[in-house]
């Protein structure tokens, strides 16, 4: 058994023998398993939670005003039906108690990092897939450390709680699909484990939704062909999956099998970087939503150059009043990290659409991202690299001197529309961040 208390494992005990706790876990596997999923416990609301004792047992909503979403909640909102990604006004409807805070992203990224160097002490091998996720490979570092993964983990798992305030949910198993499986199922503050010998089993029950990446487009294919669980597709051969399904049928057999190939991978590329925010009122004027589209693609590309990347292809995203979604996209003519260059392709593509629909929404966003190269010029735009240098030259100025040291007419008018909604106490909602989570 892992005792939680002191991360020491031991033979099966009422009580620890090193501590004393009879808080602990037992299981079989304990000393063999190494693949771990961390993922932090409703992070933001925990962070928050965290800065204002007041709020303890109080439901909690991270996100926008009236017409924003619901970036995350706490546990106690979930309680009432709140849910990432639901329309604020769903969410105060569901749950009118709760307090709606406005997300820090600097407050929520410290935290991450902190997290992230604690992670790094016990292995060069964490994939790190959203600020409050990762997974770790512990394989080898018993000869490290001194300790197995098990207890580095529970350890792991003390010194967030104690130095830096939140909880994490650990599942430790030896594979990442199941990792993470484990790691949902004893929040928060949850430490779970699947072994070998158990995973088919402990899969079979389940319904298809359980694999990570079956949505309810997908589960409808998998009932139509009479697969209700796991279990059910356990029973089939690969051949008959990949007849059905393709190769998404070897993927879902893999995974009813408890197989996941994938390693731990640190070097895991980003596949996008965009940016998306939901509008106070909903929004038809082409010239309000082309300021509200620069605003975005300057934001996109200040990531970019961040993380050192450009992207072939460009996508608008927008979202109607009666909430469908539009996603036009275009592939580059060469690779870009610049926000004039987001913006000219963009604006070309949102004028198309501007047809007399009111949108809640709109985002830009760059993928099929390579490294980035030098600045080049362009035969068709002779002074595309002049206005690239400037460009660079006004990062380095708000770098230097605050975001807010240049800007354009439209960022400007940008600014001075949020100003007017903080001096008359409305809501401000934030930009919703669009790259993709989770595990990519």
């Amino acid at each position: 058994m892992l005792c939680r208390s002191c991360a020491r494992i031991q033979g099966i005990a009422k009580r620890c023998a090193f501590c004393g706790s009879d808080h602990f876990i037992q299981h079989s596997e304990i000393s063999d398993l190494s693949i771990a999923h961390i993922d932090c416990d409703a992070f933001f609301a925990s962070i928050e939670k965290r800065d204002a004792p007041e709020l303890q047992g109080k439901p909690v909503i991270i996100g926008g005003g009236k017409r924003g979403v619901v970036a995350t909640c706490c546990y106690t909102a979930r309680l009432f039906g709140v849910r990432s990604a639901m329309p604020m006004f769903k969410a105060l409807r569901a749950c009118p108690q709760a307090v709606v805070i406005p997300p820090n992203f600097d407050k929520y990224k410290t935290a991450s990092r902190a997290i992230r160097a604690r992670m790094d002490d016990l292995t060069p091998l964490v994939q790190q897939v959203s600020i409050d996720e990762a997974y770790l490979d512990l394989s080898g570092t018993e000869k490290l450390h001194g300790r197995r993964p098990a207890e580095l983990l529970g350890e792991l798992q003390n010194s967030i709680k104690s130095d830096i305030g939140i909880t994490v949910s650990i599942g430790l198993s030896y594979n990442k699909f199941l990792a993470k499986s484990a790691s949902d199922l004893d929040k928060p503050n949850g430490f779970a484990l699947i072994g070998k010998a158990e995973a088919r089993t402990f899969l079979a029950e389940r319904p298809v939704e359980f694999v990570h990446g079956v949505g309810p487009a997908l589960s409808k294919q998998i009932y139509r062909k009479g697969y209700q669980t796991l279990g059910h597709i356990q029973q089939v051969d690969l051949k008959r999956m990949i007849v059905d399904f393709g190769e998404t049928g070897q993927w879902l057999h893999q995974r009813a099998n408890g197989i996941d190939p994938r390693p731990v991978d640190p070097s895991s590329e980003r596949k996008s970087v965009s940016s998306e925010t939901t509008f106070f009122e909903d929004l038809s004027d082409k010239a309000l939503l082309e300021d509200h589209l620069w605003w975005l693609c300057e934001k996109t590309s200040f990531r970019a150059k961040e993380l050192g990347v450009q992207g072939n292809v460009l996508t608008l995203k927008l979202k109607t009043s009666d909430f469908k979604s539009r996603t036009r996209r275009i592939t580059l003519h060469q690779p870009t990290q610049l926000a004039q260059v987001m913006f000219q392709q963009g604006r070309a593509l949102l004028t198309k659409e501007c047809d007399g629909a009111r949108f809640r929404l709109i985002g830009i966003g760059i993928s099929d991202l390579e490294p980035e190269q030098p600045d080049m010029g362009d035969l068709i735009d002779p002074n595309a690299l002049k206005r690239a240098r400037a460009e660079r030259a006004a990062d380095l100025a708000k770098i230097k001197f605050g975001n807010n040291a240049i800007s354009t007419g439209r960022g400007i008018r940008i600014l001075t529309e949020r100003e007017k909604r903080k001096s008359s106490n409305a809501p401000q909602t934030p930009p919703q961040n669009g790259p993709d989570k989770k595990d990519q």
